[in-house]
């Protein structure tokens, strides 16, 4: 079953304290990609960057240890995981308890793997090193320092524009105005965004116009960005082209899709935004 309404999303629910990996639901990907058009060969690849703040189990003697973990949930797994089902999981680890950290690690990927159905890269940020812990806004033009009329609050791809007889330019373009809502709850969920392109200057008033039209659209933060990554490259048709989201955290994780068509290109930074 992967149809997040059958998920524990929106329901009351009992917290497990014991190790249970069978709380883990996944979510088919392909379900929206189907509905954008996006079939057979990705158009993009990426990554999802789950940050989990609330990681705790006990050692052998029962003491309690803690932890933030970070998760990097490849674009082409065939499935997700729903975040309520993601929380109930690591909490399950909160009266369980292992060895040591390679014992936490090595479960953690073991499960969340197979949950997406491909290879999860886990790390762990262990107390002493929290205070190296940096945070970052995203580079750019900030768009939101325009002042629009906005009369919609649906995505609506047709908004966007280029200027096709200017040169190509590469340019980074930010907004902190992005608001979708969760597919199932109808739940605020809060991002700041960054579109990275190559190609005809993207009209930038526009593009700000149709970030904010996601403000009532209800979807989960990585079919939200698929969505805007296929529209600016259908009606803008950038050469290449990177879109990059940071969502705000619920219930102790935040999740951050990245998806681009640069012929070579790194995962983005994972730092913390101030609203994070």
């Amino acid at each position: 079953m992967t149809d997040a309404t059958l998920s524990a999303l929106g329901k009351p629910t009992c917290y497990v304290a014991e190790y249970d990996p069978t709380l883990l639901f996944p979510i088919a990907r392909q379900t929206k990609r189907d509905e954008i058009g996006v079939r057979d060969t990705l158009p993009f690849y990426g990554v999802d960057i789950w940050n989990a703040y609330e990681v705790s189990w006990l050692n052998l003697r029962g003491k309690p240890q803690i932890a933030i973990a970070t998760f990097m949930v490849p674009v082409d797994s065939p499935h997700i995981v729903e975040s309520k089902s993601f929380k109930l999981y690591l909490n399950s680890f909160n009266q369980t308890r292992l060895a040591d950290t390679d014992a936490l690690l090595a479960r953690l990927r073991s499960d969340i793997s197979a949950a997406v159905g491909a290879h999860v890269q886990v790390s762990l940020t262990l107390p002493d090193a929290f205070g190296s812990l940096k945070m970052g806004e995203l580079d750019g033009v900030l768009l939101d320092r325009l002042d629009i009329e906005v009369n919609s609050y649906d995505p609506d791809p047709a908004l966007l524009k280029a200027d096709h007889q200017a040169a190509a330019v590469e340019e980074k373009l930010v907004s902190h105005l992005l608001k979708s809502n969760c597919l199932v709850t109808g739940q605020p969920d809060w991002a700041s965004v960054q579109i990275h392109y190559i190609g005809a200057p993207i009209e930038q008033a526009s593009l700000l116009q149709y970030l904010i039209g996601f403000r009532n659209h209800n979807e989960f933060h990585e079919q939200c960005v698929e969505r805007i990554f296929m529209d600016v490259l259908r009606q803008c048709q950038p050469h290449k082209l990177a879109v990059y989201a940071r969502y705000t955290r619920r219930g102790g994780l935040d999740i951050n899709p990245w998806r681009c068509n640069f012929t070579s290109a790194t995962p983005p930074s994972n730092l913390r935004n101030a609203r994070q």
